[in-house]
């Protein structure tokens, strides 16, 4: 993928709420931009015709969009800073050894691909099921249940014997879903998406994890999902194990300094809106302006663009929705409660088996 596709203006869901805060960022908000329109406003001749009557009123709005674009880059270093431990990191990308869960199909294969295609890194894509797509040079299956701590050791030492060396990033995607009302959810399908989506993620990470705290680098990824902010009506086993990724990921975060005295290793949590998988196969999803039902390559490259800077980092897709949802619980209950019941709408059988399921 090229840099310039990497820095498109438009999204691949088109005109986006996204899309909006992107150019208002870089352009309103940027506060080198600003300070320029100032200076060159204020040096202009006073004789230019365009600026009668308005150079201070302009001047006065530039003052205050510097300001708030100056508070903003402040406030994103300080958050940078505070998560990065104040300590930097490098990784090696064609040294370094990856593990994506969940790799053969949806945003695991998208995931997978990117990683191959940028970073040239080696790649393991642990799944149960095989990849549905060619495996580009450097990326190897191996088939397993993340779900059985047995399977999982018996894939970690064959993964050390063949790589010669402990995995140093670990990308938990892997999950599923029953969109159903609670009662109408089967014990085992709660169980199921507790295993996949939430106590695969604790097995994984015993395995891998003390090597990465040994060598005081390494990478841990937690995918989890918007619903974990947000609780929709109709997926609430779903979302509840989701919202254990977010405790896992921002407990690990901060075990990672005070207990296990590793602060390069580095942690992610994504957590994305709707998309077009296999996922979505049961759900009449919202596509509108703040939340557009996403492509699975916009999910992938905001993960790997986020990996690739070897940084910990928290990536929301669609970032207007993601606004919404995360800040949430700060927000009046009576807004809570109707944005809940509005999302009662989405979680619907639809009619039509939806184009990108390919699949029962």
């Amino acid at each position: 993928m090229s840099d310039i596709a990497r820095r498109r203006w438009f999204s691949r869901e088109g005109f986006t709420a996204d899309v909006l805060s992107s150019i208002v960022r870089n352009t309103v908000l940027d506060p080198s931009k600003t300070f320029l329109a100032q200076v060159l406003l204020h040096y202009a001749p006073p004789t230019a015709t365009f600026l009668a009557q308005k150079r201070e009123v302009v001047l006065k709005w530039l003052r205050v969009a510097f300001a708030l674009g100056l508070l903003r880059v402040f406030n994103a270093w300080l958050s940078r800073r505070a998560i990065n431990r104040g300590v930097s990191d490098k990784f090696d990308w064609p040294r370094e050894i990856v593990i994506v869960t969940g790799g053969s199909n949806g945003f695991g294969k998208n995931i997978v691909l990117m990683l191959a295609a940028r970073a040239k890194a080696r790649i393991v894509v642990l799944d149960i099921l095989e990849p549905q797509y060619t495996l580009p040079a450097g990326v190897r299956f191996y088939q397993c249940d993340i779900t059985d701590s047995s399977a999982v050791a018996a894939a970690a030492e064959k993964i050390r014997t063949d790589f010669g060396a402990s995995p140093t990033v670990l990308i938990n995607n892997a999950g599923i879903i029953y969109a159903r009302p609670l009662l109408d959810n089967t014990e085992d399908q709660i169980e199921k998406m507790f295993k996949v989506n939430t106590l695969a993620q604790y097995k994984l990470i015993h395995e891998f994890l003390p090597d990465m705290i040994s060598r005081n680098h390494g990478m841990i990824v937690t995918v989890a999902s918007q619903g974990a902010n947000c609780t929709a009506p109709g997926m609430t086993a779903y979302c509840a194990s989701k919202a254990a990724n977010i405790n896992l990921h921002e407990g690990l975060a901060s075990e990672l300094v005070t207990r296990y005295k590793a602060p390069r290793v580095r942690t992610i949590l994504v957590t994305p809106a709707y998309a077009k998988t296999f996922v979505t196969r049961d759900m009449d999803p919202e596509d509108g302006f703040l939340s557009p039902l996403l492509e699975p390559e916009t999910v992938a490259e905001a993960v790997v663009n986020q990996v690739l800077t070897g940084k910990s980092g928290y990536v929301g897709v669609s970032a207007a929705a993601n606004f919404i949802t995360f800040n949430l619980r700060s927000m009046p209950l009576w807004f809570q409660s109707l944005l809940r019941d509005r999302l009662d709408r989405t979680i619907k059988t639809p009619l039509v088996k939806h184009p990108w399921v390919r699949n029962e």
